[in-house]
Order: C-alpha cells, then structure tokens, then sequence
C-alpha cells in the first residue's frame, strides 16, 4: 500500500507527548528529553504485535528504527534516485548493483552492520510473498539470483540469470535490512540453494523449492523479537495500546544529526484522530490525511505549515469484471457519464485531490510526461453526461421502467459501492456517487467493510463487486500498469519477461486479456510486464498503448489525483524540509526519521 492509504488504516487514543515532557514506563517524566511526537505513516500502533517489519500487523517504523539501505526520492525520471541509508553509496549496472554500507554502521546493540546482514535481508525478502515454480518471487520483481560478500563493507547483488528488470536497483535499496544475529536462526543455511532452485527445469526441484521458501516466509513473518535491535536513528523503548515510544540510537552512524531524543508516535483509528491532535498541537509533524477544508482551516489555524508535493496516487472506482453486468466496456463507460468527478472531488477529497482529468491509469502530470499533446487531446474526458450514459445503456439492452434501470433480463439494476470504515475521503465520495446513481435510476447502496485489511482479503477473493481502489502507484508507469494489469488481473511475471495468467489465485479484476488500439489487438498484462524491462526511450510506445486502452476500456474510473499535504509545527522544533527543499517529494514521501537523517529537524 501507498503512504497515502496506509494513513486511513485504523486504531484508539492516547496523550503523552511534547518537547521537554516525556512518558517513561512508570509515568514519570524528564524535564530534559526533547520528544518529537507524530504518527507512523506505515501503520498505527497495533498491541502486542511483533517489532518485525516482515509482519503485516507488526510494530516497526521505516526511517525511525526500520532500516533499509536506501530511501526513495520519488524522481519520475530516475526511479534508482535514493537517499542514502545503510548503504553510504552504490554502483547499479544491467546485472545487479554493488553496496558500500555507512562507515561506521552498528546495530543498536553496538555490533557492526555487516554485508551478512544484508545478504540474509535479502534471502527474507525473498520468502515474503507466493513464489511460483521458474519466476522466483517476481511478483515483486524482486528477481535476485545471487548476493556475494565481496569485503567487509561491500555486497554485490546480482539478477537471477537472464533477468532484465530496470527497477531492479531501486528494489532492492528500498528492502528492510535485519539483523543476522537476530533472524539468522529462522533461515536455513541452505536457503540460497533453494532459492537457485526455483529456476530449475527439474518441476520437482523447483515444486520442492516454493514450498520451502513459502514455509520460511511463514515463520519469519509469526517471529516476535524479544527487542528492537534497530540500525536507525531511534530503537523502540516500549509499546503501549496508545503509543510507541522510541529512544535515540547512540549507536546510529549519523547520530549528532539526531537533535530528538525521544519519538513518540500515537495510535490512530482513523483520520480523525490525527486531526485532533493537530488541532491540539500535540504532534510536530503530520503526513497526509484526507480531511475537508473546515479541518484543514482549524489545523492551519492551530499554527501548522502545509508542504504540498506531488503524489502518484489515484483514488478509483474499481470493478470486478466477473459479475455482470460490469464485464460490459458499455456498461463501465456508461457509469463514468453518470458520476461528476468534479462534485466527488470536492467533497471526498477537497484539500489533497484533483478531480482526475485523463483517465489512463495514471494521475495527469505522468500522462502529459509519456503521452504527446495529440494523444492527450485524443482521450475521453467522459465529462459528465446523462444522454449518453442513457445510450451507452439502452444499446447494451438495458431498459427503464418508470425512473429504475432495469438489466437486459429485466432485472432491477442495483448497486453495492465498497468502502472502508475510518475512510473518511472515500466514504463522502461514495456518498455523492450514491446520490448521483440514484437520480440517474441505479438505487446505490454505500456498504463499509471494518478495517483495510479484511477489505484487501474480501477484494482478492472476489466479494466485491464495485469498490473503492486505489490505482497509478508511481512514480513509475511500470508501477501505476501493475495495479490494473498485474497481479490483482491474475497475472504473473516471469523471469524470461513473459507472463502467465489465471482467472484465479487473487485475481478479482477478470480483465479481458486483449484489447484493441488503433486496430491492433494487444495483451495489457504482457505489456506491463514488458515495462519492467525497457528503458524510458523504449517504453514510451508500449505506456501509449496502455493509456489509449485504459482510457477507452474503463477497468477502473479514475475519480480524482492525490496531492500529498503534510503539516509541520515549530513550536517546538525547527528547520524543517520546506517547499523550496531539495527532494522534498521524496522527503515528504519518507517521513521525519529520514529528514533527520539528512539534517532537517533542530530543536528550537
């Protein structure tokens, strides 16, 4: 998940926080602790869940205790753009990338961070996920063949044999970095042998070697340290139902950076809770929140600074093309007349959306990067439009009776829209969209499911049929193609740039596997995987290509494009990353453990 969506997962309050005032675990306080308070922008505070990042309900907090060898500037035209971290510098080449780690690197335990580290890292990275027999774990594109100790600072990370993936650089920077000493005992000595054994032409080598790897994967993701032994800039202190709290790291390689020596980061249900912080002036920084302007008047009222970056993230409304009548493009396209993306926008997401313009699959600035001004002109706006919804309908066979739309048996048209609980963006879109179905003669009924997660399981199996969705996670159009014709459209890489694809196995989209552009027929899913291959020159025809079909097919209805609005207070500290910051995109993007890391973040 984005960083946009991971902040409406939910949660329940709590209160301790401030500079010069910090909880302890008997309730005391220090009148000398400088406590810089926020929320984690990955998750928020689950009790007695692991300090494991390879757990998806566990307590771990990228930039602040969670390493990984680089963070992500978020530069379009150069995704391997990285801050460092772990890694002090790096040499990418078509096979692989060679690491130098940080001078000085220690783990908070006070033991160096070794290239061992990192190579068993990388070995847990590849047991997270569903391996399939000759791909490896490409679904994440994580295609990494070997990982060689060249000395004592530096690790050569190479592709599996005939790999050719251009994000293969940036994958692995961004992978979490563990400690050996701590995780060794989880893995088997022999794990690379399996790993190489996924690529065998022998099937029962390679059905032995997934189920090894998927049996790894399952007990590293259940363990539960006895600590946090953190290479970051803080080390997790004690997690409470409310809050986590975290201690600088005196072991951290670029600790006199550091000016907090506490972070707390609160526990939050939903948006609202972080907005009453901000409107209380608890929290010194705050990632993007959707909120209605009324909140966003009262938070710039309470003295925080907005920072808008830019943010390669839709929000859409997405179809499970199985159920029908929702396998029809007329159908689709039909639907896109009737909704008012504009009237949505401003009440779903007023403060950080734009209503979306060019419905391609991407969010409109990377649509005008790949497309020429005569494709964009080209596009369908599917400006609001009764009349022609009405005959998108009646020539599928559709009729009314009275004001109800009827389905071609005669069958009344109804619709269930899917949203989340603590969603506050979607939930008021959903509404408009209800409102705007209704008048139209489709009876809309709003359903919310409890929690982000239970809503990816039930999506991947396939009980929903129009829902929510979030689509073009870029920056990359390799990335925004993935969320449409990837693995959520049964489709599945393959280490020789081919795909497979299967109507089940998570596949709840049930896309048709071709279209057509300008007369040609093409494969969308093999297409997108092709992306992960070419270089900016070489994938610009195949991203048109996709744009064109998006735009005309509808899989999604892109509603509007986030813009990513963080907060700032200086009431207790200073010098943060502004509008005129270099790399402020990534460093909104990465959160206050990485401004600190680059130097921003003084106490007043």
């Amino acid at each position: 998940m984005t960083r946009l969506h991971r902040l409406r997962a939910p949660l329940a309050l709590t209160a301790c926080a401030g500079l010069l005032a910090a909880c302890s675990s008997g309730g005391k306080t220090s009148s000398t602790t400088l406590v810089y308070t926020t929320v984690s922008a990955t998750n928020p505070i689950t009790a007695g869940a692991p300090m494991n990042p390879f757990n998806a309900s566990g307590n771990y907090f990228p930039g602040f205790d969670t390493m990984q060898l680089g963070f992500d500037k978020q530069n379009p035209t150069n995704p391997e753009d990285f801050f460092p971290a772990i890694a002090a510098s790096w040499t990418i080449t078509s096979s692989g990338i060679t690491v130098r780690l940080q001078p000085g690197a220690k783990w908070s335990d006070g033991t160096p961070v070794t290239p061992a580290d990192v190579k068993l890292s990388m070995a847990i990275a590849l047991t997270q996920g569903s391996a399939t027999v000759g791909a490896g774990f490409l679904t994440q594109g994580l295609d990494i063949g070997s990982v060689t100790e060249v000395n004592s600072s530096t690790i050569q990370i190479d592709q599996a044999a005939g790999g050719s993936n251009l994000d293969f650089g940036r994958l692995v920077l961004g992978q979490y970095i563990v400690p050996a000493e701590v995780y060794g005992s989880l893995v088997p000595s022999t794990v690379w042998d399996t790993i190489t054994d996924l690529t065998s032409t022998d099937a029962a080598t390679a059905n032995a070697a997934v189920t090894k790897l998927n049996a790894i994967g399952k007990i590293v993701s259940s363990f539960s340290p006895a600590k946090d032994v953190s290479a970051g800039p803080f080390v997790v202190a004690r997690i409470n139902p409310g809050s986590a709290e975290l201690t600088r790291n005196p072991d951290f390689y670029g600790v006199a950076k550091i000016a907090p020596s506490e972070v707390i980061l609160r526990h939050y249900s939903g948006n609202s809770d972080i907005w009453g912080y901000m409107k209380s002036g608890e929290l010194d920084s705050a990632p993007y929140t959707s909120m209605p302007t009324n909140i966003l008047d009262a938070v710039e009222g309470a003295g925080y600074s907005r920072i808008d970056t830019a943010s390669y993230v839709d929000a859409a409304i997405a179809f499970n093309e199985s159920d029908a009548p929702y396998d029809q493009t007329t159908v689709r396209q039909a639907l896109a007349y009737v909704i008012d993306r504009q009237a949505v926008t401003k009440v779903g997401e007023p403060v950080g959306g734009t209503a979306a313009a060019d419905l391609t699959g991407m969010v409109e600035a990377a649509t005008k990067q790949w497309l020429t001004p005569a494709q964009v002109s080209s596009l369908n706006p599917y400006a609001p439009d009764q009349s022609k919804a009405a005959s998108l309908l009646t020539a599928a066979g559709f009729t009314k009776s009275g004001s109800q739309w009827l389905l071609p048996g005669g069958t009344p048209w109804k619709i269930t829209l899917q949203t989340v609980s603590g969603f506050s963006d979607w939930n008021a879109a959903a509404t408009v969209i209800s409102s705007e179905l209704d008048a139209f003669g489709i009876p809309t009924q709003v359903k919310l499911t409890s929690d982000f997660a239970t809503y990816k399981t039930d999506m991947a199996a396939g009980k929903y049929a129009v829902g929510f969705w979030l689509i073009a996670l870029g920056p990359s159009a390799s990335a925004a193609y993935q969320r449409l014709y990837g693995q959520d459209d049964g489709y599945t890489a393959n280490a020789d740039g081919t795909v497979t694809h299967s109507d089940g196995g998570g596949n709840w989209q049930h896309t048709p596997t071709g279209y057509t552009v300008g007369g040609a027929p093409i494969d969308p899913g093999q297409l997108t995987a092709q992306l992960a291959t070419l270089s900016s020159t070489a994938a610009r025809p195949v991203v048109q290509q996709l744009a064109l079909a998006t735009n005309a097919q509808l899989p999604v209805i892109p509603i509007w494009d986030y813009t990513a609005v963080d907060f700032t207070y200086d009431k207790r500290f200073t010098d943060f990353p502004g509008p005129s910051s270099p790399d402020i995109n990534g460093l909104m993007y990465d959160g206050p453990g990485v401004w600190m890391m680059q130097g921003y973040v003084k106490a007043k």
